[in-house]
């Protein structure tokens, strides 16, 4: 990765609301300070959509080494080898080949140094799934690809990063009756050397702070609403502190994220779901972002869908995009060439 590098913004769904947002932040650029970024996509689907919003955007087509001169005057646009054809809220044949297209063009990029990290319009993976799409989620694909270029296995972790709290779910994407069946603490300790060592390299965090939360209410009130947070949670912290982590838990949860206790962490690890979500939704709905920590590239999001339902209607909000985009800029400002995660 290569300092100063401009960022790869993907399409993401051609039918949502990524193309608006890229479109009204480039339009926004000097009143947001945005660094320059290039889209993967197609000059003709993004110039309709521009109409349709009554945005004056001009479009220039570039390599991504042409795109940060280009970015003053221009929408810099990298572009597709197929046509983009879907109308907003409607997805069509060619959402799923587009969207996969430009991750894996952004991926390429920033492995080869071409960009400095990648920022991710939401898919619909729904839409992917019916052509056959067989990665779980956008991150696990975006896992896949970097082991392809790499040649090694890496393991991604969901951060959502605000000025106010960052969170990291241990379980992800499951029903909340599967939590405990899939809840280790070799899971847990996975999760958290891979946070500690990505805040101190991007986050420029010397020991950061991992404040655990239990899984059961009051975590586990010393086994009487349940034993798991002894038997897996605390022995997963006691075994990163024996390898230097500033780990602490499990805590209740329910005390975890007011101001005052989020002053004696740099990060929650929590143990589902909506567990870590809610808290910083309710905190900062449209300014967090998701950070995929654990890859050998940056890679940030925003924190929503694809809103088929105000795609095209210039309503969607762009804060966390933008916060995306200045997160990614803020983070890789200083980087030079990033070695591959262990």
């Amino acid at each position: 990765m290569s300092a100063g590098a401009p960022l790869a913004l993907t399409l993401g769904e051609p039918a949502g609301i990524g193309p608006d947002l890229t479109l009204a932040l480039w339009k926004r650029r000097r009143e947001l300070d945005l660094a320059p970024f290039y889209v993967i996509g197609d000059t003709d689907f993004l110039a309709a959509r521009a109409r349709l919003l009554g945005l004056d955007v001009p479009l220039k087509v570039v390599t991504p080494e042409e795109a940060a001169a280009a970015f003053g005057k221009a929408l810099p646009v990298v572009p597709l080898d197929l046509p983009v054809t879907a109308k907003p809220g409607a997805p069509d044949a060619s959402s799923a080949p587009a969207a996969i297209a430009s991750i894996r063009r952004a991926v390429s990029d920033v492995m080869a140094g071409r960009a400095g990290a990648i920022v991710t319009n939401p898919i619909a993976k729904n839409v992917l799934y019916r052509t056959g799409f067989v990665d779980p989620g956008h991150t696990e694909f975006l896992a896949r690809l970097a082991e392809e270029v790499t040649g090694k296995a890496v393991m991604p972790v969901m951060m959502l990063w605000s000025p106010a709290l960052a969170v990291v779910p241990v379980t992800i994407h499951i029903p909340l009756k599967d939590v405990v069946a899939q809840l280790t603490s070799d899971l847990i300790v996975k999760t958290g050397r891979i946070v500690a060592r990505d805040l101190e390299k991007w986050f420029d965090i010397t020991k950061p702070r991992l404040a655990v939360a239990g899984l059961n209410p009051h975590a586990g009130e010393d086994g009487t609403l349940g034993e798991e947070d002894d038997t897996i949670v605390a022995p997963a912290v006691a075994r990163l502190r024996t390898e230097g982590i500033d780990a602490t838990g499990p805590l209740p949860a329910d005390t975890m994220f007011h101001e005052e206790a989020r002053a004696h962490y740099d990060v929650a690890l929590c143990m589902y779901h909506d567990q870590a979500l809610i808290p910083i939704k309710t905190l900062d709905f449209h300014g967090g972002v998701n950070v995929t920590l654990g890859l050998p590239f940056l890679r940030t999001s925003p924190d929503h869908g694809t809103a088929f339902n105000i795609a095209g209607t210039g309503r969607a909000n762009p804060a966390s995009l933008a916060a995306a985009l200045r997160l990614a800029a803020r983070l890789t400002a200083k980087a030079s060439v990033l070695a591959p995660a262990t």
